[in-house]
């Protein structure tokens, strides 16, 4: 979408959100390079005057015809239409208590208030504004509560914060502490906690609907699901590479990412230090529970909102993109699959592949590698094949002008001879994407068991 980055320079987009007010206007902003930034198409600097930024670390949310942006050390920031320009909260008329003792890295907007955490110096404490004043922090019905004592495994600090059925939730980085009641914070209670599990990143947590999911220090988990299982072992939505993103974790130097798409059924989360985004299929679980997960390297994604026609923004150091079609920014991407080793049940026993028999739905006109290797040999055998053109039907243009129909994706079916042998076999599949879609449906794998080694 941009064609105007200039405000930008050589940074890049860290935050992105659609502010919408009553009367349905919207605004869409952004930080990066230092700055408040407004606009699509042309990147404006909305950065108060005379107002120092340092880092780039920005939530932004929307309450009560406004949006405010939060960040630990820096004074809280707001705008809304009336006013037309981002000032400090503090220049607000009526504010009071605006103090750096609650400008939190966390912000919330749920059960028509604001709520703060994760201040410079304090961890435990979660801050809330006075009811439907985002500017006031200390008359009316705002407060705080100090949860260091709450904590169900010792010492822990806030990470997070996520409202839920009713529920305040407070992620540590180890825990997870839930108050019911919190409409009337004053009398809120505490109603469960979860050791053992916490969240990394408050940039992490996105609601779907019907769940929270966030990622902790042993993979991407639900809030639903963490609860029900708090007295048991605790699976994870991305078990299939737990150690992925364990080793993610240990070699993440900057911040994370995250978007929950329903339009596109999935949850993205970003390495941005490392330059990795997982898509995580949300739409169904495998047998063990995990959601499928495919593994998107140098996408120089920074940055996500989904905004509420349900257009996915991207920011990257070129500022705002929309996620859609099938290339990359104009350019064509390699799409992998393979598969773990496979050893049909007996791993003592030579294995003869015959035949692979890919299904694949889409991928028009596009060249296709079939790969196999057997005993976790890195050079893999290769069989070719082109996938036919799909033809485009059209339906009376009298009627219908120039509006273009299909009969849906074209689906191919094909039988490859394979060779070799081994005691265990890998198969995979790769092809370049340009402009098309492709879904690898299956991978029919016909092999001879053969003697026992």
């Amino acid at each position: 979408i941009t064609t105007n980055k200039t405000v930008l320079g050589s940074g890049t987009l860290r935050a992105i959100k659609e502010f919408k007010d009553n009367a349905g206007n919207t605004k869409i902003f952004s930080v990066g390079n230092n700055k408040i930034i407004s606009g699509t198409t042309t990147l404006v600097d909305e950065t108060p005057g005379g107002y120092v930024i340092n880092a780039d670390n920005w939530k932004l949310v929307d309450f009560n015809n406004k949006i405010y942006f939060f960040q630990r050390g820096l004074q809280p920031l707001v705008y809304d239409n009336a006013g037309g320009s981002v000032i400090p909260l503090s220049s607000v008329a009526g504010s009071a208590g605006v103090v750096s003792g609650m400008y939190g890295n966390e912000v919330l907007a749920a059960y028509g208030r604001l709520w703060t955490a994760d201040v410079t110096g304090d961890k435990s404490t979660v801050y809330w504004s006075d009811l439907l004043i985002g500017h006031d922090w200390t008359g009316g019905t705002s407060g705080s509560i100090d949860i260091s004592k709450v904590w169900p495994d010792g010492y822990d600090e806030i990470v997070a914060l996520a409202a839920h059925n009713g529920l305040l939730i407070i992620f540590g980085k180890h825990s997870i502490v839930a108050y019911q009641g919190a409409q009337a914070p004053a009398t809120m209670a505490l109603v469960d906690t979860v050791a053992g599990v916490g969240c990394v990143d408050r940039d992490t947590v996105q609601y779907t609907g019907s769940d929270v999911l966030f990622l902790s220090h042993t993979g991407l988990k639900s809030f639903g699901r963490t609860i029900q299982e708090s007295s048991l072992p605790i699976s994870s939505l991305s078990g299939n590479i737990t150690k992925d993103i364990i080793a993610a974790l240990q070699n993440e130097t900057q911040s994370f990412r995250s978007v929950y798409s329903p339009e596109e059924g999935f949850y993205l989360l970003t390495f941005t230090g490392q330059d990795i985004t997982y898509c995580f299929d949300v739409r169904g679980t495998l047998e063990n529970g995990s959601y499928r997960v495919t593994r998107w390297p140098s996408t120089n994604f920074t940055s996500f909102t989904r905004i509420d026609n349900g257009d996915l923004y991207v920011g990257t150091t070129a500022g705002i993109s929309t996620y859609t079609g099938y290339s990359d920014n104009g350019s064509s991407y390699r799409f992998k699959y393979y598969s773990p080793s496979l050893t049909f049940g007996d791993s003592s026993r030579i294995k003869i592949l015959k035949k692979l028999k890919p299904t694949l739905v889409g991928a028009n006109n596009s060249v296709v590698f079939m790969k196999w290797s057997y005993d976790f040999d890195t050079t893999y055998s290769t069989a070719e094949f082109t996938v036919g053109t799909q033809i485009t039907g059209f339906y009376g243009e009298s009627e219908y002008t120039t509006v273009e129909f299909t009969g849906g994706q074209l689906t191919n079916q094909r039988s490859l001879n394979a060779t070799g042998y081994g005691t265990s076999v890998q198969v995979g599949l790769e092809s370049e994407i340009d402009g098309s879609p492709l879904s690898l449906q299956e991978i029919n794998v016909m092999a001879l068991i053969g003697k026992l080694l």
